[in-house]
């Protein structure tokens, strides 16, 4: 019974099996014991497991079969390797084209969703107090320049030997951006201005202003997530120098636009060549017509009163308060397009006082850069000789458009010769740098002169100025308040109100479009800024202040 039972199934495949194992002799049973070492109920429990596979190989494929899965091999190789290349082409033409796109449509509706307008005023005590400082300004000299050469052979390109990189720090690339100046981290803004010679006060404290506004901004998380960033280049007050700097900005340090240049000498260089490459100009720290033309320049904003403004309001001042007449007015004036625009402005105020009657007012000149006043003194005690000879009354006030030095010693040297002389300057002057020389001479130097200002009173109490005096002892303790770095705090808060109201797809030709529609900005000077297509002047305010016997200016009516 045993042998059939194993047998049966052995009897079922046998014919399956080659010629010669059907001709083998059974195994006994005792003999096959041996080998078999697994008990009938384990044999199934495995075949309850396991579906029956047969004992014998399958029949070997037909060479066709073999073949047509070469083929199939083949053809799944080809279409792994042409989707490969298809990915790297991809990656390397796909981003910069996306690029392109986007700048030719800034307005795509893949756009990311702009987040909420940050507020147009930030103080710095809304910065959170763990927030680092944004570093000081590393400031470039550009090399000195002959005084002979002229301004267009100095516009040629920067040579690796004119000048140093102005570079705060390490200019990131840009990310996914193809704006100059703009990356996903921050925004650069240039300066070029006077950081050494008899000017570089004027340059220091507009880079300071600017950069304590900056800062407050960064540290509330800059704009739109970017950190603003300044870049500052020295000119020297030097128009040849000038010519360095500014292709130091551009092309070196890669500058999205300007801010705070000092100077009207120094513009008449810098204008052209940012105009040309369509560069924003924004907040220069002169007063010049240069800068406001009618219609005005489309990439020049100015925040200040012009220099005719601030004259005209002086003369009033002298005409209609202090009852002077019109030729008992003269004007100390630097030689050059800085001193023709101040002079420019006071011809033009007393013209309009005299009903369009011109009568020649005395111009007493001065070289830039220089203490060299002696020609200027010589010439009004002659102008004053002749009026006593012809029984006139003689110059009883000086308009000035100096700088502080210059003005220094020109009071010095006259003071004790007239000493009922009333001395005026325009803002450009450096308040606060005339106020501590002319106190270094004594106090009856001081005592009386009269500065116009296009920012308020900084030992005032308004909001602007108390949020000015907090960055200032926050950000650079030990600095005192000035006039000049307070213009810097206001250029760049208008600067980054502006920036925000943008949005956070930057670029110039968007940001030009938004500051032309900014109206009603108020930022706490008392009266708001307001820009439009037809006036790129944000402000036409102009402050009175004179200093007393203590060297403090204190506000007066010029009206």
């Amino acid at each position: 019974m045993s042998a059939s039972r194993d047998d049966g199934p052995d009897s079922e495949l046998s014919k399956y099996a080659p010629k010669w194992s059907r001709e083998q002799p059974a195994t006994p049973d005792a003999q096959r014991s041996r080998y078999v070492s697994t008990s009938a109920s384990k044999l199934r429990l495995l075949k309850e497991e396991q579906p029956p596979r047969p004992l014998w190989p399958e029949p070997v494929p037909e060479p066709r079969a073999r073949e047509d899965g070469l083929l199939t091999l083949i053809g799944r190789s080809v279409k792994v390797a042409a989707f490969a290349a298809l990915v790297a082409l991809l990656a390397i033409f796909g981003k910069p084209l996306l690029q392109h796109l986007a700048v030719l449509e800034p307005d795509s509706a893949s756009a990311p969703t702009q987040v909420s307008r940050a507020p147009d005023r930030l103080t710095a005590n809304d910065a959170p107090a763990n927030r680092a400082r944004v570093p000081a300004t590393a400031i470039a000299a550009a090399p000195p320049a002959a005084p002979s050469a002229t301004a267009q052979a100095q516009q040629a390109p920067l040579s690796p030997a004119q000048g140093q990189q102005a570079a705060l720090s390490p200019i990131s690339k840009p990310q996914g951006s193809a704006i100059r100046g703009v990356t996903d981290s921050e925004i650069r803004f240039g300066i070029s201005a006077p950081f050494t010679g008899p000017a570089k006060e004027l340059g220091q404290n507009m880079k300071l202003g600017i950069e304590a506004a900056f800062n407050v901004a960064n540290a509330n998380g800059g704009v739109y997530g970017r950190q603003v960033r300044l870049v500052a280049a020295d000119d020297g007050y030097e128009p040849a120098r000038t010519a360095v700097t500014m292709p130091q900005l551009y092309e070196k340090d890669q500058v999205f636009g300007l801010v705070g240049n000092v100077g009207t000498p120094t513009a008449v260089v810098a204008l052209p060549y940012a105009l040309d490459r369509k560069m924003l100009f924004f907040g220069a720290f002169t007063g010049a017509g240069l800068l406001r033309n009618d219609p005005p320049d489309r990439y020049v904003f100015n925040y200040r009163a012009s220099y005719a403004e601030e004259t005209a309001a002086v003369v009033n001042y002298l005409v209609k308060v202090r009852r002077l007449s019109p030729e008992q007015i003269a004007v100390f004036a630097q030689q050059d397009a800085y001193g023709d625009a101040g002079f420019a402005g006071v011809e033009k105020a007393i013209r309009s006082l005299q009903g369009g009657n011109e009568s020649p007012i005395l111009r007493l000149n001065y070289q830039r850069n220089t203490v060299d006043v002696d020609d200027a003194v010589a010439q009004l005690q002659q102008r004053n000789a002749q009026l006593q000879q012809k029984r006139h009354a003689p110059i009883r006030a000086v308009i000035m458009v100096p700088t502080y030095r210059a003005a220094a010693k020109f009071i010095e040297k006259t003071r004790d010769l007239y000493p009922d002389m009333i001395y005026t300057s325009v803002s450009f002057v450096g308040s606060t740098a005339l106020a501590d020389e002319l106190m270094l001479l004594g106090k009856r130097y001081a005592t009386g002169v009269i500065v116009t200002q296009v920012v308020p009173a900084v030992d005032g109490h308004s909001s602007l100025v108390l949020d000015y005096k907090s960055a200032l002892a926050k950000y650079f303790p030990g600095q005192a308040p000035d006039y000049v770095s307070l213009e810097g705090y206001v250029d760049a808060s208008v600067l980054i109100a502006a920036l925000q109201r943008n949005g956070a797809q930057l670029d110039t030709e968007r940001l030009v479009g938004t500051m032309e529609n900014l109206r009603d900005l108020d930022i706490g000077l008392g009266t708001p800024v307001i820009f439009s297509r037809s006036d790129h002047q944000g402000m036409h305010k102009v402050w009175g202040t004179q200093l007393n016997e203590t060297g403090h200016y204190q506000p007066i009516d010029l009206q």
